[in-house]
């Protein structure tokens, strides 16, 4: 029998590289906290409060959006019930089942090899997902506002549901070589344990050109999308609110009830939040991840290692970018904010009732 427990070390714990970084070990709860490295420390602290927050936000999302009473078209309430469902997943499955279960739970059934393997799948079907639907909502806005003569057939709720039908299948399917690229770590008692990469697959051309690809979707071509659609979004709205300044005059008080105006102003903000806080948030990993390419060093040297640092940051925000979007629909649309209060006074109604209809 293998004695876990003597396999834990907290400084191997946080040289991660590989996608999937599992070992059998004890529960870092029996070490005294103040003896992790600060970076640990802040991580299992940091990575329940997301986790926690995620799934309510979400789900609140989820709700709320579902029942069509924040005064957005059918068309954007789709694709942002979907992003929250993708959102979701992406806190369920990375975010809890991964990391929050890695630091607390170690020794669980989900580090069996074939459920570890299709765990690693699973997450990066659901990262990818998650930012293609921020895509696919930033060109939906990108037509509505620029593009006229397409309005009528893009921006439309059947046209929404099909891109969701399509991109949900389309990015599993893309994802399923990770499932065929990871091995066990050990066998105990005939059960295959962990998943680590095949070391001979690593400089198989096939294997590096896929991993390049998987990079190139999942961030760079999004984030460079998103940016040139919202720069020619920004544009087609400055140019035309001149426009319509010539038109009616330029009297701040005629631009204030302009409900046409008003309109704009509405959509750019909301696209604009969740645009931006998603290229924001993305930013360090892409970042991070190019510079490792650059520099082709691929470990750290210790659990304050400054790379090693930088690379735990560049995910925490990453993952971060799954819980915000709740927070930018309350900051910006206000019937959203009205339906949140409702839903959270809600239960109190229903306590309420409960104890005076008890008396």
């Amino acid at each position: 029998m293998i004695n876990f427990s003597k396999i834990y070390d907290p400084a191997l714990l946080l040289t991660e590289r590989l996608p999937i970084i599992v070992k059998m070990r004890a529960p870092l709860t029996v070490y005294p906290f103040s003896s992790l490295p600060p970076m640990l420390q802040t991580i299992m602290i940091y990575y329940p409060i997301v986790a926690v927050f995620g799934v309510l936000a979400n789900v609140m999302s989820i709700v709320i959006l579902s029942r069509g009473n924040c005064g957005l078209s059918r068309c954007v309430s789709r694709y942002l019930v979907a992003m929250a469902t993708a959102d979701l997943l992406v806190v369920f499955l990375d975010v809890i089942l991964y990391r929050v279960n890695d630091y607390y739970f170690p020794t669980t059934f989900l580090f069996i090899t074939q459920v570890c393997a299709c765990q690693i799948t699973l997450i990066h079907a659901a990262t990818d997902i998650s930012v293609w639907l921020t895509l696919a909502f930033t060109f939906d806005r990108y037509v509505m506002i620029c593009c006229h003569k397409l309005r009528t057939k893009v921006c439309s709720e059947i046209t929404a549901r099909k891109v969701i039908t399509i991109v949900f299948p389309l990015f599993v399917c893309k994802n399923i070589p990770w499932f065929f690229q990871l091995e066990p770590m050990f066998t105990v008692s005939k059960t295959d344990w962990l998943c680590v990469f095949r070391s001979q697959d690593w400089t198989h051309p096939g294997w590096i050109l896929f991993t390049w690809i998987h990079r190139v979707l999942t961030p760079l071509f999004p984030m460079l999308m998103i940016s040139l659609l919202n720069a020619l979004t920004v544009a087609r709205i400055v140019a035309a609110t001149r426009a319509r300044k010539v038109l009616r005059g330029s009297n701040n008080y005629a631009d204030e009830n302009d409900s046409e105006v008003k309109s704009r102003r509405k959509s750019i903000i909301l696209l604009f939040a969740v645009s931006g806080n998603f290229i924001l948030l993305w930013m360090t990993y892409l970042i991070f991840f190019l510079w490792m390419q650059i520099t082709q060093r691929f470990v750290f040297t210790s659990a304050k290692d400054p790379m090693l640092i930088a690379d735990q940051t560049s995910y925490m925000l990453l993952l971060l970018s799954c819980c915000t979007n709740t927070c930018i629909y309350a900051a910006t649309q206000s019937k959203f904010r009205e339906e949140l209060i409702n839903v959270m006074k809600y239960p109190v109604k229903i306590l309420l009732k409960c104890l005076i209809g008890g008396k």
